[in-house]
């Protein structure tokens, strides 16, 4: 069973309603995506609304991150790469390193990208 982390990112430049129209697509379209794959049980959502993806200094993230380690997590999935980061650098940095050391499975679903399914 993999306990899902789901994370979800829109910048500050997108909007300022309460809860913008992209973090609600955002997540619709996980929503659908866990429905469709009985083996990934929601845990929690972890919401940036206004956060720039250029850094990870984002209070969705850190909680995110603090339960990756506390082991209440195994499984992030975002509905694409552009909302885990814009900095492919620092992205880099939790594909190769943090998440397996974590034993963290990372799912993109709009890029198909499953870490458990093509490690490569």
């Amino acid at each position: 069973m993999w306990n899902v982390g789901v994370y979800i990112r829109l910048s500050q430049e997108d909007g300022d309603k309460e809860e913008s129209n992209s973090v609600t697509s955002q997540r619709e379209i996980i929503d659908y995506y866990l429905k469709q794959n009985k083996e990934l049980e929601l845990f929690d959502y972890y919401i940036d609304d206004g956060y720039s993806g250029t850094n990870f200094n984002r209070p969705g993230f850190r909680r995110l991150l603090q339960d990756m380690k506390n082991k209440k997590i195994n499984c992030i999935i975002v509905k694409d790469l552009s909302r885990f980061a814009r900095s492919h650098i620092e992205a880099d940095m939790y594909f190769e390193n943090i998440f397996p050391s974590l034993n963290i499975r990372f799912i993109s679903v709009i890029e198909n990208i499953d870490s458990f399914e093509n490690p490569d």
